[in-house]
């Protein structure tokens, strides 16, 4: 394996690392590029499991070894740069505790018609703006069983390295797309079968229990971003608003729990 010692933060060849907590700079550099960033060695595991392919990594001299036992069969082809404590912060803008950064090649996204194909939970996602919830909502799809995510045009990045992280890397697990159309997707995934049923708090929603009762054999959850939930043009293409019945004056929960308790109530039985 090719191991590059690096001492300054300023080397060109560490350009994919530089300014990792700059939301903007990144999402700009990281469409660029075509890549997404992985942070640590399970995430960076999954990722290779899940076929990605590593453009570089970047780790401290005592995680060499552990990154080594990952790459596996892939090491030779990978260029490692390896950096004192000190100069990874300098870089990334953080302290990196878990030891290695890998800069991936970003896969191309499947069409709506390809993810939904044999699907029959699909979790769709208006607007989101926090990576964390984005990362969240995918350890739940993973974790309790949904079948694949939309993520609207204005939704955050779910390869983001803060949703990566969040999710424990289980967003390379999930089959995942970004819409082109909004919210004409909603009237696409009408067309292929599912009852689309949007999340909010609106007039005539019906219980989630009851919705659930009604065991659709195809459901196509919306989720709304934070504070305002789903915007008044995505409700006007849902078949049906539903709403978590609530108790002690909350009207509703965070985005990421609220999906959560959503699916386990439309699992698949």
């Amino acid at each position: 394996m090719p191991v590059i010692s690096v001492t300054d933060a300023a080397d060109p060849r560490l350009a994919d690392y530089r300014g990792l907590t700059d939301v903007a700079l990144r999402r700009t550099l990281e469409a660029e590029r075509g890549l997404y960033m992985a942070e640590g060695a399970k995430v960076i595991a999954r990722a290779l499991r899940a076929g990605h392919t590593p453009r570089s990594v970047l780790a401290s001299h005592k995680w060499i070894d552990g990154i080594t036992d990952v790459l596996g069969a892939d090491a030779a082809e990978v260029t490692v740069f390896e950096a004192p404590e000190d100069v990874l912060e300098q870089v990334t803008g953080f302290q990196v505790h878990r030891g290695a950064l890998a800069a991936m090649h970003r896969p191309e996204l499947p069409s709506v018609a390809e993810l939904v194909r044999d699907a029959r939970r699909v979790v769709v996602l208006e607007g989101i703006v926090d990576h964390t919830n984005v990362g969240a909502i995918f350890r739940s799809v993973a974790g309790i069983g949904a079948d694949a995510v939309i993520v609207s045009p204005t939704c955050a990045d779910p390869l983001y390295r803060r949703s990566v992280k969040v999710s424990m890397g289980t967003v390379f697990q999930v089959p995942w797309t970004r819409a082109q159309s909004w919210p004409g997707v909603l009237d696409e995934l009408r067309d292929a079968g599912f009852v689309v049923a949007g999340m909010a708090l609106a007039e005539g929603a019906v219980p989630l229990d009851e919705f659930a009762f009604e065991e659709h054999e195809k459901v196509a959850l919306v989720m709304g971003t934070e504070g305002d939930g789903m915007t008044r043009t995505a409700l006007n293409h849902v078949d049906v608003p539903v709403v978590i019945p609530m108790a002690g004056g909350v009207d509703s929960l965070n985005v990421a729990a609220a999906s959560a308790v959503a699916l386990w109530e439309l699992r698949v039985r």
